[in-house]
């Protein structure tokens, strides 16, 4: 059902909602697929778990947890904040903040960012915790704040990008679009350089603004909305964007996915899609999670598909993550599936937490860490 949160410009729908009902025309939906059996090639060790307040809520979150060094942060719907060394689980610190966290988290330059459903920006002391500056911006906040160290970059639900002053949480400017007249609920987190801040709007298009006045670079559509209703002309880029190099990689739900020049926003390449989680990248190819349930393996070079795996159709998946050799991706039953790069088959498989797993996993070196809709995180290594 829609999930109503801001009459001035329409309905916001929840992202289930929307994949359920656009999964199939039939008046009964087909149940997730169930799970292949294969033989396992790879496993995955479970190095610690620590269980982060209520996790993800009932609300439709990506609580994505961030890494600054030796240390991972996390968050949960209910304010609950917690540093932990990132090689053992052990808590360094944890706070309470008592509101709910919507957009989380950002971390970097000795901050810990989260934005919050009341329209709040609170930045934290990486080292103990303890708040350092609040800010009040236009509306809810569904993706962590962004910082270079100079400016955080917020992006509203409302298509609102907002810079604040890293030190003091000032605003320093503020740029306005128009939303989509029907979007989903959630935005893409907003990347920063030391030039840009760069963003994903409801419309399909991605934003690129300087960082010191807020002044557009270059913009750039990378889908077009088409359709009868209002409902099929949904393109929100909700998913994240991906920096790698010099190249921005960016998915729309009903649209495409694309990679486009971080300077001047021309689209290097492009190929239909749809996904409201984001992409991966890694060794000349982009992987993305349909909305589907199919994971697809793309040549960069090409724009043609390198293999599909439907195997996970209906299961709601996360965003992929390059993981060694392997994709990494959650499902709505909690299990993480690890797929080869190079043909995209199963090649291992493990429950993280069976409420769900709806955060991408987060890769660094050869950790990956996964947040589970019930508040479970875990730090994983290949056997």
């Amino acid at each position: 059902m829609p999930d109503v949160k801001r009459w001035k410009y329409a309905v916001v729908l929840t992202l289930a909602a929307v994949v359920v009902g656009c999964s199939s025309n039939s008046k009964k939906e087909l149940p997730p697929a169930e799970l292949p059996k294969f033989e396992e090639e790879v496993q995955l060790k479970k190095e610690w778990s620590r269980l982060i307040g209520d996790g993800q809520g009932e609300t439709f979150n990506m609580l994505v947890p961030a890494v600054d060094g030796d240390v991972i942060y996390a968050a949960d719907v209910e304010g609950v904040v917690m540093a932990l060394d990132r090689f053992s689980g052990k808590v360094i610190w944890k706070e309470d903040l008592e509101l709910p966290v919507s957009g989380a988290v950002g971390a970097g330059y000795g901050m810990v960012l989260l934005g919050t459903l009341k329209g709040e920006v609170i930045a934290l002391d990486t080292s103990n915790g303890e708040e350092k500056w609040r800010a009040r911006v236009t509306s809810e906040v569904l993706a962590p704040p962004a910082t270079n160290g100079d400016v955080v970059i917020v992006q509203t639900q409302d298509d609102r990008l907002i810079a604040l002053d890293a030190d003091t949480g000032n605003q320093r400017w503020i740029y306005e679009s128009t939303p989509a007249v029907l979007t989903l609920r959630g935005t893409g987190a907003p990347i920063v350089t030391n030039r840009l801040a760069i963003a994903g709007l409801s419309t399909g298009k991605v934003i690129a603004l300087d960082t010191q006045r807020g002044l557009p670079v270059w913009e750039q559509r990378v889908a077009v909305p088409s359709g009868r209703s209002e409902l099929d002309r949904v393109v929100d880029i909700d998913g994240g964007l991906l920096l790698s190099g010099g190249t921005l990689y960016v998915v729309t739900y009903q649209g495409r996915v694309a990679g486009l020049d971080v300077e001047s926003g021309r689209v290097l390449w492009q190929r239909e899609a749809s996904s409201y989680v984001g992409v991966a990248q890694g060794f000349g190819s982009v992987y993305v999670s349909q909305a589907s349930g199919t994971v697809e393996g793309i040549d960069e070079r090409s724009s043609s598909a390198l293999w599909s795996n439907d195997q996970l159709a209906r299961r709601q998946l996360s965003a992929p993550e390059v993981f060694s050799s392997y994709v990494a991706v959650g499902d709505l039953e909690g299990y993480l599936h690890l797929l080869s790069q190079v043909d995209g088959r199963f090649v291992g498989r493990t429950r993280i937490d069976s409420d769900g797993l709806r955060a991408r996993p987060l890769v660094v070196g050869e950790w990956l860490y996964a947040y589970g809709n019930g508040g479970e995180l875990v730090g994983l290594t290949i056997r």
